[in-house]
């Protein structure tokens, strides 16, 4: 079944992402037909944690200052703790990313990646889940945090832990091929 075919999404990362958070999601993705770019502020390659320990290198397909939200059909943000604290303090990766959500298009984010959101300003209100560690700071931003496997609230896609991918990776496919979602718009 390619329900994804034509479409194309963006991973956005830095160093220290989770692993499997990027590989599992991009392989479901894979298999369903889109094209997917790893994005990043960084040139080359970007390298993926094992938990604690750093594991592998992938490589970049696009600079984030090449990169536009409308070269593509939809956003992923992995999680791990290093990559979303980076990501939340660069200016043009939360431009990236609220321009995803400006333009109704959907974005999927799990583990610490909500992190991200935070920053870009486009969880309050929104329904979401994520890591425990950072439910704290998802309330205080105003979403309204819920410990489930997988939250989709009109086109953002969360999930809490990589044990969720089963549940995440099937919603992440469905939504970005339903596309834009009128209720996304920040």
């Amino acid at each position: 079944m390619e329900s994804l075919k034509n479409r194309k999404i963006a991973i956005l990362t830095e160093d220290g992402f989770e692993e499997i958070e990027l590989t599992s999601p991009k392989k479901a993705l894979e298999e369903a037909g889109a094209k997917v770019e790893i994005v990043s502020p960084k040139k080359g390659t970007v390298r993926s944690k094992e938990g604690d320990d750093w594991k592998g290198d992938f490589p970049v397909d696009r600079e984030l200052d090449s990169a536009k939200e409308s070269d593509y059909d939809g956003l992923l943000l992995p999680g791990g703790v290093i990559n979303p604290d980076k990501l939340r303090v660069n200016k043009k990766a939360l431009a990236f990313v609220r321009d995803f959500f400006k333009s109704g298009k959907p974005v999927a984010a799990i583990c610490h990646g909500p992190q991200v959101l935070i920053d870009a300003e486009v969880v309050e209100g929104r329904r979401l889940t994520s890591v425990a560690a950072i439910k704290r700071d998802l309330i205080n931003a105003g979403a309204k945090w819920e410990d489930s496997e997988c939250v989709c609230d009109e086109g953002l896609v969360t999930s809490r832990t990589p044990d969720d991918l089963p549940a995440f990776n099937a919603k992440i496919v469905e939504e970005f091929a339903e596309g834009k979602h009128a209720e996304q718009h920040a």
